[in-house]
């Protein structure tokens, strides 16, 4: 069974700190999933319905208008002066969780992930019969010819830590030198608080030339459309060529109203301001009661979490936060480098946000 070579799925091993936070007689306050749950705007909702009539096929490749909006939106948020291709799909996590094998990745090759980081990238290497190594230096690699992909993730999810131009420019060019992918995982680059994120196609990275990369975008944190499953990719035309080649034989189309959803999220800059502005806030109120609580914030200069430490095993503030009804992602769900931390997300309703300040400084 394909299942067998997966790790656990990490959620399922939090249920018995989520029943101690349920108990808690005011109840549950979850941070520990980033799901949006703020309203999705108006407009985009008008969008998703008037397109709501769609019988016929739609494109895998995403309609000329989608294909367009994406275009433009990676010129304005990522400063990507040149043509990349663009490619719509079903949320960011399929595509994180397929990319290996759409690449044709398979055994004997090797992908790097960075030593902390979000699950899927290790599922998708295992689900390609790959090998993992975990690894935020390239000088550690080696010269090891069965590389073929390197993730990279600014914002992290889950540190919020930003990887400046300087660096990922030094990505780029080693992967162009031996002719292997970098793929960056982009979800939360408009979400930058002290730290400005860099998009990979940015022209301070790779000067317009896309070669060799490939830049994941999602929908789900800028415009709460995490129930949509809408995000895409862009980069190099000939990469996504293959990409789009493979998801037409393989159904991964996204459905008609939802591209159409999307173009409407993607052309409407007000929505995402008044969403960054809640996060804000809840960011600003959470960061005051966790570092009043005894919690060191590490990195989170960007995205939608605080990465926290009380100097002991993860596990043990999971407890300590669940007896007080709060309920966090360990660390140890992100790699054996993150087994002190823990990662507060921000994605929680004021009064459930305000709830939580009020059990810390108790």
């Amino acid at each position: 069974m394909v299942s067998a070579s997966l790790p656990d799925f990490p959620w399922d091993l939090l249920e018995p700190a989520k029943a101690v936070a349920a108990a808690h007689p005011d109840g549950i306050v979850d941070l520990s999933v980033g799901t949006p749950v703020d309203p999705v705007a108006a407009p985009i909702r008008a969008a998703l319905t008037a397109a709501s009539d769609a019988p016929g096929y739609p494109l895998t490749a995403g309609s000329p208008a989608l294909r367009a909006a994406i275009s433009a939106w990676l010129a304005r948020a990522c400063g990507a002066s040149g043509t990349p291709g663009v490619l719509p799909t079903i949320g960011s996590k399929e595509l994180v969780a397929w990319l290996p094998t759409l690449l044709g990745v398979g055994p004997g090759d090797v992908v790097v992930i960075p030593q902390v980081c979000y699950p899927t990238y290790e599922v998708g290497v295992k689900l390609a019969g790959a090998e993992v190594v975990r690894s935020d230096s390239l000088t550690a690699l080696g010269p090891d010819r069965r590389i073929k992909l390197i993730w990279v993730n600014s914002p992290s999810n889950p540190t919020g830590k930003v990887l400046p131009a300087t660096h990922l420019r030094k990505v780029v060019d080693w992967a162009r030198e031996r002719g292997v992918v970098v793929a960056s995982d982009e979800c939360y680059l408009t979400l930058g608080w002290e730290d400005t994120p860099v998009s990979v196609l940015s022209d301070e990275v790779c000067g317009g030339d896309y070669t060799g990369v490939l830049a994941v975008h999602s929908l789900s944190k800028r415009s709460n459309l995490a129930g949509y499953r809408a995000g895409f990719v862009g980069g190099d035309p000939a990469l996504v060529g293959e990409l789009l080649a493979v998801r037409k034989h393989a159904g991964m189309i996204m459905p008609a109203p939802v591209q159409a959803a999307m173009i409407a999220a993607l052309d409407d800059e007000s929505h995402v301001a008044e969403q960054r502005a809640r996060y804000e806030a809840r960011r600003t109120a959470l960061h005051a009661a966790l570092t009043g609580a005894g919690f060191t914030i590490e990195h989170s200069g960007a995205g939608l979490y605080l990465w926290s430490t009380r100097g002991e095993d993860c596990w043990k503030t999971v407890d300590w936060l669940a007896e007080r009804g709060i309920l966090a992602a360990p660390g140890a769900f992100y790699g054996p480098a993150a087994a002190q931390h823990v990662r507060i997300a921000l994605t929680a309703s004021d009064e459930r946000v305000t709830a939580a300040v009020a059990r810390l400084a108790a």
